[in-house]
């Protein structure tokens, strides 16, 4: 009988033990991609767990999971342009937080540091950079604009954060600018329609001149060449040659008085 209550006392104790371990929680689990805050009675502490099992002291310390993994965010930021046109940009942000100093940002911020550090940082470094151009450069130099955000980005999170990537999504601005954007562009291909159709008129207006001039030379030439004597005696020449070659080599039977013989006159 005391050997059985031996023995039940034993399996009392080990569930009660269980019980209280379950219940106080000595060991904490730190997944991949996070970081632990350790706090004594609520203060943080310099010590930061990594990944892992830990153990703790129960009731003096707590663990909070931090994530220093990349998160990527897409937010939106509006702003104003050097030439004061409103600009509404779509970006989106590749961050992790700094392992090193994750017990400090918690300590000064707690865990609220994305809407209370990143978005107001993205927010500050959009307003700067978007003042510098004006909105027709806003387009023309979107590389230059992203890395001007993306170095602001850099100062204003450094102390806590790493900024792996950022990109500009879109821009968009107000309908009024988009109108006359529209207009600008009808306007510069009406201009451009107009000048290549002068040019073509003119092309057109030089190739008749060449072959007004052109047709004016042979004109002039061909005068010239009917008033001079040569060009003359050539001509009969010619009109004899082609009597010959036309002729059947019978002479006529019957003559008029002073009529010229089908052959050519050599004398001239």
């Amino acid at each position: 009988m005391n050997e059985k209550l031996k023995g039940l006392k034993w399996i009392l104790i080990v569930v009660i033990g269980f019980i209280v371990i379950t219940i106080i929680n000595p060991f904490v689990l730190i997944g991949a991609g996070q970081r632990g805050i350790v706090m004594n009675f609520g203060a943080v502490q310099d010590k930061i767990m990594n990944e892992g099992i830990h153990f703790r002291i129960p009731i003096v310390q707590s663990v909070e999971k931090i994530n220093v993994q990349t998160t990527k965010m897409e937010v939106k930021a509006m702003a104003y342009s050097k030439d004061i046109q409103t600009v509404e940009s779509q970006l989106a942000l590749n961050y992790h937080l700094k392992a090193d100093v994750s017990n400090k940002l918690w300590q000064e911020v707690g865990a609220d540091y994305e809407s209370r550090i990143v978005d107001p940082s993205i927010q500050e470094s959009v307003k700067a950079v978007t003042a510098k151009f004006t909105a027709q450069e806003l387009i023309e130099q979107r590389a230059k604009v992203k890395d001007e955000i993306k170095n602001e980005l850099f100062n204003r999170l450094s102390k806590y954060f790493v900024v792996d990537e950022f990109s500009i999504i879109d821009f968009s601005f107000s309908d009024e600018y988009e109108k006359a954007v529209e207009a600008k562009q009808v306007a510069q291909q009406s201009a451009l329609k107009a000048e290549n159709d002068l040019q073509r008129i003119k092309t057109e207006a030089a190739q008749r001149i060449a072959q007004a001039k052109a047709e004016a030379e042979a004109i002039k030439l061909q005068s010239d060449a009917a008033n001079n004597d040569k060009y003359v005696n050539l001509k009969a020449l010619e009109v004899q040659k082609s009597a010959v070659e036309k002729w059947n080599g019978v002479l006529p039977t019957q003559m008029i008085p002073n009529a010229t013989l089908p052959f050519i006159n050599l004398a001239k």
